[in-house]
């Protein structure tokens, strides 16, 4: 019988980038990857949104935490901050494509257009440009990992945003679809589904409202935490989860297996 072989549960040292790392899950991933000893990348579109969660990881003496700001509908502007990650950090191990909105215009009305153009540009075309740039370095690494935040709005559907659905369900495919082409490279790609959680996308219902959804849809019967998100991102990125590729992630309290 094989010796048992231990595998690295350990991100310290490693560099990742994180796209709308300025509030909700994103901000939860920077803060948990920094406590473990990786090097931080936090990005968002506001520069003082960025600098106030480095602030915040730095109250707990962590120094490796970056902010930058970053359009992510700016294909120049994702370049050019994936060239300065990989400059200050000497390379890039971790992508963590979870930057996002909510702009629900039901097909027909007037701004469907824009939202839909919005919502492809914000939540799919840019997972693939900051793959794309960041790849040089994720090639060069011995544990490259590609994480693409969807949501179970990329499992199924809700009426009126079908723009978000789409962009979702489109995250997904493309997730596959890298899996499938960087495979043979060792390089990873895995997709988180987020179900209802606690971030400013969901700020603006009531709680009495979430609290009624949450008990007729999910098995937990509550929302969920961008902290609780964070962690299942941290697990897929491990070098130790290094046979974990191609698959979609529900992290939402079991909304998409109740039936009833």
């Amino acid at each position: 019988m094989d010796a048992y072989k231990p595998l690295d549960r350990s991100i310290k040292g490693r560099t990742a980038i994180i796209t709308g790392a300025a509030s909700g899950m994103g901000r939860a991933t920077a803060h948990l990857f920094a406590r473990e000893g990786a090097n931080v990348a936090v990005t968002d579109l506001r520069q003082d949104a960025c600098d106030a969660v480095v602030a915040e990881i730095e109250e707990a003496g962590i120094t490796t935490a970056r902010a930058h700001a970053l359009d992510v509908g700016d294909a120049d502007a994702i370049k050019a901050v994936v060239a300065r990650t990989a400059e200050e950090f000497g390379g890039i191990d971790i992508v963590v494509n979870n930057a996002g909105f909510a702009l629900p215009v039901p097909l027909g009305e007037d701004g469907y257009e824009d939202s839909w153009d919005k919502s492809l540009s914000v939540m799919l075309t840019s997972h693939q440009r900051l793959v794309s740039a960041a790849l040089p370095w994720l090639r060069r690494s011995d544990a490259a990992r590609i994480v693409n935040v969807a949501s179970t709005e990329g499992l199924g559907a809700t009426p009126r945003n079908s723009a978000y659905v789409a962009a979702k369900h489109g995250v997904i495919g493309l997730t596959r679809a890298m899996a499938v082409e960087f495979g043979k490279e060792g390089i990873t790609a895995n997709c988180i589904c987020p179900g209802p959680i606690l971030t400013g996308i969901t700020e603006a219902i009531p709680d009495e409202h979430k609290q009624v959804y949450a008990n007729r849809r999910t098995a937990l019967r509550r929302y969920g935490l961008p902290e609780e998100v964070a962690n299942i991102t941290l697990s897929v990125v491990l070098p130790a989860a290094s046979y974990l590729t191609g698959v979609a992630i529900p992290v939402d309290g079991g909304l998409t297996i109740r039936n009833a």
